[in-house]
């Protein structure tokens, strides 16, 4: 478990608690420890076949499903209104389905999420390269399918030295797993093309699996790939859509326009008389269907376009017989296509939540084990990260020196779990067997004095448990902002008239009616999902109520 924002069960109970406790201005610090927060929403049962109502997630404690084949239904990203029905029975995945000739493996958009960040449980969060790996096991080992992995690109966010990493992870994760067929995403193709190539390259030129056919590094990657498995023949290629041309400013990539490579890669594959063809689309999905209008050959369209959950269904085409799947977001849902008859005629498919039914496995943690180690090893430094200043311009103290003036709320916030956040990365409550602490993508929100959305410090903030002990945990400042100036004001350091010392207080308040906009920057809905539904936050505020000085 190491990625994405980071988190655990425990710190999210802590950052839910804590946040509410440091809400409100000099006025705020938290009181003791929440109750178990409210249950967040859930995601429809997956199955292809019949639309799902929405459902209630399982509570944070519940036990998953001992059976692997039996589907439970998972956590999704966003609340759900209260007059939704009852959560579904779980049902056995693949319902009705004989072992089909060979499966599809369909992924895509992880978009730097290789693991779930645990904050408020793994149970209740979805995706991650152990669920993906464990899943696509359970279906070559134990179901005896045959399959065919592909994925639709975009394996990081952002850029620079950790998104590099990130992506070399995810890649030997992708060998491991066995992937025939990756296309390239527009995050991917933004990252030195050194580095991508070097993580992507195989010494047999006829086995590299990351291409496309309007896009090329260096020249030198292919544009489809012809597989071959159980006598029936599979073409495919990538494409790289027009709309997502401005998001990639690296000449070292070679772009064609979407028709114009697909026209140039069509004739080639259909002289090789495959059983299916299939086309992945790092593109929109008004681009998608464009490109099976255009190439009606396509008989299934893999597409990174759509927002939120896949669908439940392939949709058809009009005008075509092409289907579309979406992959989703975060690499949260994996899809199966399973074919039948002599020439792939017939094609089933479920859309399938990688959640807690599906255990962690060996060779991922030791992957990402290592991903954490390459992190420590180079440092905020190392990995390109450097302070910067603090919209204010002002400084942060710690906890403690504000505790020294606010000593209730400070009994309080030393009760909650936001006091002990970076304990929870040094010793997770979950995939326990690496620390996170040197993860910038998990240190900006358990610490004091960081930019959580950039994943760097601010000059004064948290650098590390040995040289910055005051910024450890999820302090007074994180909400109310740097206070040195008003220390110093208080404690007649600077030489401020009354007015001004006024001002400076007031600068340190937080009204409670705003509170909760400061608390989303960490407590958003991948993190803390039960955080957003409707009245949440009153309910969380009154465990951890607090005002002002003594």
């Amino acid at each position: 478990m190491l990625t994405i924002p980071v988190r655990t069960l425990p710190a999210t109970l802590v950052l839910l608690t804590l946040t509410f406790a440091l809400v409100i201005g000099c006025q705020k610090t938290e009181t003791g420890g929440p109750a178990a927060p409210p249950t967040s929403a859930a995601s429809p049962v997956e199955v292809a076949v019949t639309n799902a109502p929405k459902q209630s997630p399982p509570a944070m404690g519940e036990e998953t499903p001992q059976d692997p084949h039996m589907e439970k239904p998972a956590a999704t990203d966003s609340p759900a209104a209260s007059e939704d029905p009852p959560p579904l029975p779980a049902r056995e995945l693949f319902a009705g389905w004989t072992k089909p000739r060979l499966a599809l493996f369909l992924t895509g958009e992880q978009h730097g999420y290789i693991e779930p960040c645990g904050c408020t449980g793994l149970t209740n969060q979805k995706g991650g390269l152990n669920r993906r790996f464990t899943f696509l096991q359970q279906l070559r080992e134990e179901r005896g399918w045959d399959v065919v992995a592909l994925d639709a690109g975009n394996q990081v966010r952002r850029f620079g030295r950790q998104a590099e990493i990130k992506f070399q992870t995810t890649a030997n994760a992708i060998k491991q797993m066995k992937y025939d067929a990756i296309t390239f995403g527009p995050d991917d193709l933004r990252l030195s093309v050194d580095e991508v190539f070097v993580a992507v390259a195989d010494q047999n030129p006829d086995n590299a699996r990351y291409f496309a056919a309007n896009a090329s590094l260096l020249g030198v990657t292919p544009r489809y790939r012809i597989l071959e498995k159980d006598g029936l023949k599979i073409g495919v290629t990538g494409v790289f859509g027009d709309s997502r041309r401005g998001e990639v400013a690296n000449d070292e990539v070679e772009f064609q326009p979407a028709l114009e490579g697909l026209a140039a890669v069509w004739p080639e594959l259909e002289a090789a008389q495959c059983d299916l063809y299939v086309l992945l689309a790092s593109a929109s999905l008004e681009e998608s269907r464009e490109y099976a209008r255009k190439f009606p050959g396509f008989r299934l369209i893999v597409s990174a376009g759509g927002a939120g959950e896949p669908t439940l269904e392939m949709e058809k085409i009009e005008g075509t017989d092409s289907q579309m799947v979406q992959v989703g977001v975060k690499g949260m849902f994996a899809g199966v296509v399973g074919l039948y008859g002599d020439h792939a005629e017939e094609l089933k498919y479920e859309r399938v939540p990688l959640d807690a039914r599906f255990p962690d496995s060996d060779e991922m943690m030791t992957l990402l084990a290592n991903y954490q180690q390459q992190l420590e090893a180079l440092g905020w430094e190392g990995l390109g990260i450097k302070p910067i200043e603090h919209p204010t311009g002002r400084q942060f103290v710690g906890s403690q020196v504000c505790g020294e003036c606010h000593t209730t709320a400070m009994e309080i916030w030393e009760n909650t779990p936001h006091a002990h956040a970076t304990e929870t990365l040094v010793h997770p409550p979950e995939r326990f067997e690496v620390a996170r602490n040197f993860d910038p993508e998990c240190i900006a929100c358990h610490v004091v004095g960081w930019n959580q959305s950039q994943y760097v410090p601010y000059k004064s903030g948290y650098l590390s448990l040995e040289e910055t002990p005051l910024m450890a945990g999820v302090g007074c400042e994180n909400c109310h902002g740097p206070g040195a100036d008003h220390v110093a004001a208080e404690q007649g350091e600077l030489m401020l008239s009354d007015e001004k010392i006024a001002e400076l207080r007031k600068s340190m308040q937080l009204p409670l009616e705003t509170a909760r906009q400061t608390c989303i920057k960490c407590h958003d809905i991948d993190n803390s999902p039960d955080f957003h539904p409707a009245d949440t936050f009153d309910s969380y505020w009154e465990q951890v109520e607090h005002y002002g000085v003594d």
